[in-house]
Formats: structure tokens, C-alpha cells, sequence
């Protein structure tokens, strides 16, 4: 599956406390599902708020797709024609549309096209994504932060994994 490479550039401080570049690294997405979809995971915070005295490098915690107390910067490459499973999480994610094109479909059916450039705000929402193209990939960067739950008449709404991955739509 030929995909584009993100480069990834971490800073932090020197002996001195001078801003140094302290990683740059090219990172590869890795399939998902059934191999319609590639996530890249780009970092991770432990804790909010963020320690930045913290040396561990934030790919290299064991995460799903939100990190209970943290952050977490992934980007998702969907192939052309490709849908996710719906779900939610509880975080409050921030979904920047980097390439192409995607509809985000909510529970009750409503289907909002999202183009490049633009951001949606997911306040723990059922939701899928679908790439409507026939020939382009999309990609989205996504940055999810911890959060409590969503309530509807005072009962939290649980996280909804998307059991089936990405299909073909």
C-alpha cells in the first residue's frame, strides 16, 4: 500500500536549558483492519497536564486509541472508498484534514463533507469516517485528549470501539 512518509521533529533543552532539536525521524503508518486504513502514531503525553521534563519519547507508550490522562497525536490515512466502524471515545479529539477529502457520518445518519484545511472539534460523539474519493487518499491528524465521559440525561455515554475497522464502502 504506497503511502507518504510524515516526518517527525522533537524538541527539547540542552545541559543549559537552550531549545535543541532532539529527535527528527520518519515515521510509516501501519495497517489497520483490514489494511483500508494506515495509523501513524506521531506522540503521546502521559499525564495533563503534559511534564515536560518527561524523556520518554511519546511514540514509544503502549496506547489505544485514547490514553486515559493523556494526549495522543495519531494520523490516519484512509484509502479511497474506505469507511470506518462507527464509535466514540471519551476524549475530545481535533480532527485537521490535512489531504483530501472525508464525510464525517453521525449516528442519526447526518453526513458532513470535510475538505483540506478544514478542523472538526469531536466532543465524544458516535461518528465514522468515510473517504468519498474513488482515487485519492485522505489524511487526517488527529490530537485526542482525555476526557470525561458525555452524559445524556445524567447517565455517561460508554467508549464504542470500531470493532470492524475500515471497510470498503
Amino acid at each position: 500500500m504506497p503511502t507518504t512518509p510524515l516526518r517527525r521533529i522533537v524538541t527539547g533543552h540542552n545541559a543549559a536549558g537552550r531549545a535543541v532539536v532532539t529527535a527528527d525521524t520518519v515515521l510509516e503508518g501501519t495497517p489497520i483492519a483490514n489494511s483500508n486504513a494506515l495509523f501513524t502514531l506521531v506522540w503521546t503525553t502521559a499525564t495533563a497536564p503534559v511534564d515536560n521534563d518527561d524523556a520518554t519519547d511519546g511514540r514509544a507508550r503502549a496506547v489505544g486509541l485514547t490514553l486515559p490522562g493523556g494526549s495522543v497525536l495519531r494520523v490516519v490515512e484512509l484509502l479511497p472508498g474506505t469507511r470506518s466502524a462507527m464509535h466514540r471515545t471519551n476524549s475530545l479529539d481535533y480532527g485537521i484534514v490535512l489531504t483530501g477529502t472525508v464525510e464525517l457520518e453521525l449516528d442519526d445518519g447526518a453526513v458532513t463533507l470535510i475538505e483540506a484545511g478544514s478542523i472538526v472539534i469531536q466532543r465524544g460523539t458516535m461518528h465514522a469516517w468515510r473517504n468519498p474519493s474513488a482515487h485519492k487518499p485522505a489524511r487526517i491528524a488527529f490530537v485526542l485528549l482525555d476526557a470525561t465521559p458525555a452524559t445524556v440525561n445524567n447517565a455517561p455515554l460508554p467508549d464504542v470501539s470500531p470493532r470492524a475497522g475500515v471497510s470498503k464502502s
